[in-house]
């Protein structure tokens, strides 16, 4: 939102209120209250008709600070608000000086200059991370009310990352971002996943702690600052220091949630019905029974909208013409080896059996006078649970454990985007305020239903809609692209950009959504979507079953599925991380090369992981332009070796495309490829990239549950000294494992260890197998 005219002036209608300097402070235990009035206090006259702005300073951990700005604060607080997790070992200190008085926690201070002028700046370890300069903090009013607005200042070649899942560049600095969910595709300025957090190349990142709708100009109202503003008059703000774009993530989501675990069996691939194509169970069954004849791995089937009745969404019952024996059809399809997923939302239509019940109980949004609020977009007449009241909260639960029951596996949790801001909800939170939130306590009850009935381990949703904190209900996805190869750039940036935001786990429809994608398209995004941490062929209109693509598209299919389902140990190691630590699975190549100016605004290309870095291709004839940090990378399929840094252009065939390892990398392949989990540590491979002389790593194969331990999983040290390469595993139950030598194609000798037959051996690299009792190899090259 923009309130100035230029630089030097205000818009019409526009007044502003600007702390001028410090006048007062106050010390708590663990606060810092600075005292700030409007206009410069000379005498006590000046204390007459002088509004005050007050700073209040306080820690939720270490190297965070949160900043509470307020003017007025009689207002009735409400609802709702974002949790925040707080550290024990938060601990704030205040210390002052002529020219300062500045609150410290851990690395991170917050310094207000006492002289002649408003400042705070915010350092760590020496240096200035950003500052509030003079007339940069204001209180404003205009005739749409009043507003509390901040500007932090951007140095000079910093860039901005993150604030949700926005499908423009990258790089957020010259735009404009408002945080309102919004049901508007992957074509617009709008998004399903809004989240009032940036982090940034300098560093640091900043949370704005309200719910509500948050105004964000990124170098653009004024180009050297990032400005944030929110309607009333209170605005929080949490400044979270790293210092690497890896250590701001972790701390950030410390305090809103870390994702929850995934099951490995979510990993495989998901196939839908699509939206409104016309399918019963005779349909499902040759759908699923042509993957397998095909030898293309399936590991969940979906069934979207149409398994229930039209005009009914929703009323949690099958439709009888279609589905008239469900339990039977989907215990025939478990037999198969499928889990099944049902797509839901959270409204109820009119036509629905729920609706009057559900009115008479109080459990749907109603408007000031009483009435149930209602209207005619998506399902005739259709109302809105409130998620506010636990009793409704426990009746829409109810109505998912009687399809859990029935043998459902896992939810679609569709919409959740389009709150209204015109109701009254059951426990007086304010609209403006809910109309983000609701998608958290949407996906939140569902979430735990899941986890109740299925245990922690097994519960996972597909939703679109989220806000800050909503990472901790794992998967979310892109939303409805269209089936062009411009869709496919958005979708990616997208997910780079919900990855910045703190989200660990996301997918997307792979080959579009709207309209039926050209062949080319197609297939050219099946790997994109397999090289994803979750992988779903979705569509609206049409099937998106292979076969209807061509050959070439089965046959792509079929490799990049096998081939994941052999990356899960390396992907479910990557998995944990992001449960432990809040890294995401899908990242931008700025998150792990920082220091590399080249990778700052990347956004066609990913690291998938922490080790491989993977290229889509955005158009038919298989031209790809991609950049290489320094190093020697290696082709993960071919074994070629490409050298960094530098730009890189090729034209790659229909079924190819970069993926390529980080050199140093140790990536474990699994001995299967026909599904996600299995025990990953079985017969395991450990593939050696470019190991440098000196050099050592330590790999996590974690089991299909997570975990590691003496009997689950398993740990291997690999390190290199000279032209001596040992493998050691630390711990694990006994089971068969190998080491392929990335480049290698021969060696002088193996100790405890066994060459396989030059007739078998991989040409990316020579293998070296041991049994099962083998705790270490060592492999001396030539």
């Amino acid at each position: 939102m923009k309130f100035s005219d230029g630089y030097w002036q205000l818009r019409d209608g526009v007044h502003a209120l600007y702390p001028v300097h410090v006048r007062d402070v106050a010390v708590g235990a663990n606060s810092l209250s600075v005292y700030a009035p409007t206009r410069r206090v000379i005498g006590r006259g000046d204390t007459l008709n002088t509004p005050l702005i007050t700073v209040e300073c306080t820690t939720p951990a270490p190297d965070v600070v949160a900043v509470r700005v307020s003017r007025h604060t009689g207002g009735r607080a409400r609802g709702p608000r974002f949790r925040i997790d707080t550290d024990p070992a938060a601990d704030g200190k205040v210390t002052r000086d002529e020219e300062a008085v500045t609150f410290t926690a851990g690395a991170l201070s917050a310094r207000f200059a006492l002289g002649e002028q408003w400042r705070l700046d915010f350092l760590a370890e020496g240096r200035v991370l950003t500052s509030s300069a003079p007339k940069a903090l204001a209180a404003l009013r205009t005739g749409d009310g009043h507003f509390l607005r901040e500007q932090l200042s951007l140095g000079v070649g910093e860039v901005v990352y993150g604030l949700g899942e926005r499908f423009g560049p990258l790089v957020k600095n010259g735009q404009t971002v408002d945080i309102w969910n919004a049901d508007g595709g992957t074509s617009s300025e709008q998004a399903y996943k809004n989240v009032p957090f940036y982090l940034t190349s300098a560093g640091y990142g900043v949370f704005v702690d309200d719910p509500g709708p948050v105004s964000f100009e990124v170098g653009s109202e004024v180009v050297s600052r990032v400005q944030f503003s929110v309607p009333g008059q209170v605005l929080s703000y949490l400044v979270v220091y790293g210092p690497t774009p890896r250590d701001v993530l972790r701390k950030y989501t410390a305090l809103t949630g870390r994702p929850a675990l995934p099951p490995a069996w979510s990993f495989g691939l998901w196939l839908s019905t699509s939206f409104t194509t016309d399918y019963d169970e005779a349909t499902v069954t040759s759908i699923v029974d042509g993957m397998a004849q095909r030898g293309l791995p399936l590991s969940v089937f979906h069934f979207d909208t149409f398994w229930m009745r039209e005009f009914h969404w929703c009323d949690f019952e099958w439709d009888p013409a279609t589905f008239p024996d469900p339990a039977g059809m989907l215990a025939r399809l478990k037999a198969k080896g499928l889990r099944i997923c049902v797509w839901i939302n959270p409204y109820i239509a009119q036509r629905s059996a729920l609706f009057e019940p559900a009115a008479a109980a109080g459990h749907l949004v109603r408007r000031d006078n009483g009435d149930v609020w209602q209207w005619d977009q998506w399902q005739a007449g259709m109302a809105l649970v409130d998620f506010t009241s636990p009793d409704a909260r426990r009746w829409f639960q109810d109505q998912l454990r009687g399809l859990l029951d029935l043998g459902v596996d896992c939810f679609k949790s569709d919409f959740g985007e389009r709150i209204p801001t015109d109701v009254v909800w059951a426990d007086g939170s304010d609209p403006l305020r809910m109309h983000n939130y609701y998608t958290h306590l949407y996906n939140e009850a569902v979430f735990e239903v899941l986890r109740e009935r299925r245990g922690a381990g097994d519960a996972v949703l597909f939703a679109r809609s989220a806000t800050a904190g909503g990472q901790q209900f794992p998967v979310h996805w892109g939303g409805d692209c269209s089936s062009t190869f411009e869709s496919m750039a958005e979708s990616l940036r997208g997910g780079l950009s919900l990855a910045m935001s703190g989200f660990g786990f996301w997918s997307h429809d792979i080959g579009g959504f709207e309209g039926t994608p050209d062949p080319a398209v197609f297939t050219r995004w099946i790997p994109f979507g397999l090289l994803s941490s979750h992988s779903r062929l979705h569509g609206n209109e049409s099937y998106r079953v292979p076969w209807h693509f061509g050959d070439e598209a089965v046959d792509v299919l079929r490799e990049y599925t096998r081939l994941k389902a052999r990356l899960m140990p390396y992907l479910y190691g990557a998995a944990v991380t992001a449960h432990r630590e809040g890294l995401p699975v899908l990242r931008p190549l700025a998150l792990e090369f920082p220091d590399d100016p080249a990778c700052a605004h990347l956004d066609r290309q990913y690291m998938l992981g922490g080790s491989i870095l993977v290229a889509p291709v955005f158009s038919a004839d298989g031209d790809v332009t991609f950049y290489l940090p320094a190093g020697r990378w290696t082709d993960l399929r071919s074994g070629e070796v490409l050298t960094g840094p530098g730009w890189i252009r090729r034209r790659y065939g229909i079924g190819d495309l970069p993926v390529l390892v980080r050199p140093g990398s140790v990536v474990p392949f699994g001995a299967r490829d026909d599904r996600p989990d299995y025990p990953y540590a079985d017969g395991v491979t450990l593939r050696v990239f470019e190991l440098p002389d000196g050099a050592g790593t330590t790999v996590d194969i974690p089991s299909p549950q997570g975990r590691l331990s003496d009997t689950d999983g398993a740990t291997f040290t690999v390190r290199r000294a000279g032209t001596t390469v040992e493998v050691r595993r630390d711990h694990g139950s006994p089971a068969p494992w190998r080491v392929q030598l990335a480049g290698i194609a021969a060696v002088a000798a193996v100790d405890a260890g066994r060459l396989t037959p030059t007739v078998t051996a991989d040409p990316a690299g020579v293998i070296v197998a041991a049994d099962a009792e083998t705790g270490q190899v060592t492999v001396h090259l030539p």
